[in-house]
């Protein structure tokens, strides 16, 4: 991998995987650690990779890197993150920890969910990628993502009520 137009792609690519890292309210520096990680791992892989996933396959190495070391951790942040604290600015105390805890309820059930489910409802009501998208980024059919979305929905949705007692 010598040819500097193949690096200059790849640099975009490693981008793209950073700015939809961030999109998942991972922070800076782990952000930056996990694209450096996948980097690492498509130069060593780089011969075996198909060039027209060459964006799927990173994402789903970061993905895979980045449940690990959550897994591995288990940090749990408490608090407001700077984007809550700037969209409540001018909202009452009460509102802004009813929200807080809304979040928390949501990521708590997200994180409930089997990991498949979870990454499907991120990638669709997060990133509000479109099924084609979604079924290209994961190499699915777009038949397959609108089942597992639809189960994943289901399973949302029965959890959230076992918490609030619905």
């Amino acid at each position: 991998m010598n040819d500097p137009e193949q690096l200059e792609q790849l640099n975009k690519e490693m981008n793209v995987v950073y700015r939809y890292l961030r999109k998942m309210a991972i922070p800076h520096e782990d952000a930056q650690d996990i694209v450096q990680e996948a980097a690492y791992k498509f130069l060593l892989y780089y011969d075996s990779i198909k060039t027209p996933k060459i964006r799927s396959w990173l994402i789903r190495v970061v993905l895979n890197f980045h449940h690990d070391q959550y897994r591995k951790n288990r940090r749990v942040e408490l608090g407001l993150q700077e984007e809550q604290v700037r969209s409540f600015s001018d909202a009452l105390p009460e509102d802004i920890i009813l929200s807080n805890e809304t979040l928390l309820d949501i990521e708590n059930i997200l994180n409930k969910l089997k990991p498949k489910y979870r990454e499907l409802i991120q990638l669709k009501y997060i990133w509000s990628l479109k099924y084609e998208d979604i079924s290209q980024l994961l190499d699915m059919n777009i038949g397959t993502v609108k089942t597992s979305l639809f189960r994943a929905r289901k399973q949302f949705v029965k959890l959230y009520r076992r918490l609030h007692n619905e």
